[in-house]
């Protein structure tokens, strides 16, 4: 019931924001049109535009549904970032249907800042509009009085939960627990009522519309009491699971033909469109790189390498890839060649010697990386994604690192979430690459197109301005 109102509400503001983005479109147009300098004429066919503005905001419909369970707790700077993509999905559309018809007619001043005042727009009515309607929809007339049953202990946990729901017209009662909470407890939503054989006298006594139990019921019996009283009583039921608190790591719920399972972490990447969604930004950013950037690089770097340090052009070696496959990842060879082959494991710290002059630039800059998008064309490598390492190193860190293969159930990247954070270069100590595992798991189960754009506009702030210390 409660999910049921956190949906209900980012249905009726998906609904809202629609309605004011088309209703000052037009507004918009007509204002505009007294503008000396902007020429739209009764000739321009403004309704596939409009069309576009308002299908933008119904396709944010689906990140809007991912945030329904807070969306009504959202702050300025979340609206902000929410706003800032419904934006660009409306002028995704807008541009891709005036360049797809070839629209002269159409004023591009009125589109691009019709699109820019819907920003500060949308962010206000991201920011306040949910908070409006929960106020006005549920902490009025359609309060839920509830009434918690468990440990203390178990109420306390949930302290933040129950002061989220407040705003949907959750109204914590009192609690039922087997003993009452110790003098020295944290304070608790809502008072201590009695045990929970107490239960059908409260719900007698009082206007209880809902009761939350805090644990998993011990028995059968147990269970079927509960749900016999609540039926009785008119009351709704929630069963909380407290199976995640019985172990280390956070668990993720699943629901697959109406059984329930737990997984140890979401994959986002595992849906197919999400996949293609992924593959083709890696081909839009790749194809163009191979084709107009790397021969001219290629060339470039071969020029510098015969007058400093004569050898072949690229540095190929073995990483670990997706499923712990093997490939040969591509660099410009940035050392001089190596006199036995350990050296060529040793980790940049080691073989700084070794590195001309024109090299440690290439590296500064991360250009020695580029031939990597050669990888990325053949589909071994992504954009963006953990960043491989060398089959004995990998083991190394493997066996230093809890959940460090976990990294390898997505394609490897010429950048990643970790890199772009400021862990880049060699590993020195044990913490350096738990953090970098954290991150890159992190990434995985948070994918998003709009994370993977984020990441590289970072790496590519790096490449121009480097860190200190990089190389």
């Amino acid at each position: 019931m409660i999910a049921t109102r956190a949906r209900g509400l980012a249905h009726l503001h998906i609904a809202a924001t629609t309605a004011c983005v088309g209703l000052f479109y037009w507004v918009y147009a007509r204002v505009i049109r007294e503008v000396p300098f902007v020429h739209i004429g009764t000739e321009v066919n403004l309704v596939p535009y409009f069309l576009c503005a308002t299908g933008g905001i119904l396709l944010s419909s689906t990140e809007l549904s991912r945030r329904s369970a807070r969306f009504h707790l959202m702050d300025l700077g979340e609206a902000a970032q929410l706003a800032a993509r419904q934006v660009a999905l409306m002028a995704l559309l807008t541009f891709t249907m005036m360049f797809a018809t070839q629209d002269h007619h159409i004023s591009r001043l009125f589109l691009g800042s019709f699109l820019l005042w819907c920003w500060p727009g949308l962010t206000v009515l991201n920011s306040r509009l949910p908070r409006v309607a929960a106020r006005f929809m549920f902490q009025r007339g359609d309060r839920l009085p509830t009434v918690f049953i468990g440990k203390a202990a178990s109420f306390a946990r949930l302290n933040e939960w129950v002061r989220h729901r407040v705003p949907l017209g959750i109204h914590p009662a009192g609690l039922l627990s087997p003993d009452p909470p110790p003098p020295d407890a944290a304070d608790l939503p809502a008072p201590w009522l009695g045990t929970p054989s107490e239960l059908p006298t409260v719900l007698k006594n009082q206007s209880i519309g809902q009761v939350i139990v805090l644990e998993l019921p011990a028995t059968d019996e147990e269970a079927s009491r509960l749900i016999a009283i609540c039926r009785e009583y008119g009351c709704r039921l929630l069963i909380h699971s407290n199976i995640e608190e019985r172990y280390s790591e956070p668990l993720v719920p699943v629901a697959e033909e109406g059984r329930h399972f737990y997984t140890l972490q979401a994959e986002p990447l595992e849906d197919p469109l999400n996949r293609f969604v992924k593959r083709s930004f890696d081909l839009a950013f790749a194809l163009p790189v191979v084709v107009l950037v790397l021969p001219f690089l290629c060339a470039w770097v071969a020029c510098m390498q015969r007058v400093q340090a004569p050898g072949p052009l690229f540095h190929i070696r073995e990483r670990r890839g997706r499923r712990g496959q093997v490939f040969g990842m591509l660099k410009f060879r940035s050392m001089r060649m190596a006199v036995d082959s350990a050296a060529e494991v040793r980790q940049s710290t080691e073989e700084a010697s070794r590195v001309f002059p024109f090299g440690a630039i290439l590296r500064k800059h991360s250009l020695d990386e580029f031939p990597q998008f050669w990888n990325v064309l053949v589909g071994q490598m992504s954009i963006v994604g953990p960043r491989p390492y060398m089959p004995p190193l990998d083991e190394e860190f493997r066996q230093q690192t809890p959940g460090y293969r976990i990294r390898s159930i997505v394609k490897p990247g010429i950048t990643g979430l970790a890199q772009s954070l400021g862990y880049r270069g060699a590993v020195l100590e044990e913490e350096m690459i738990q953090r970098r595992v954290y991150w890159d798991v992190y990434y995985i189960t948070h994918w998003s197109i709009w994370l993977d754009l984020q990441i590289s506009a970072r790496t590519l702030v790096q490449v121009v301005n480097p860190p200190r210390g990089a190389f």
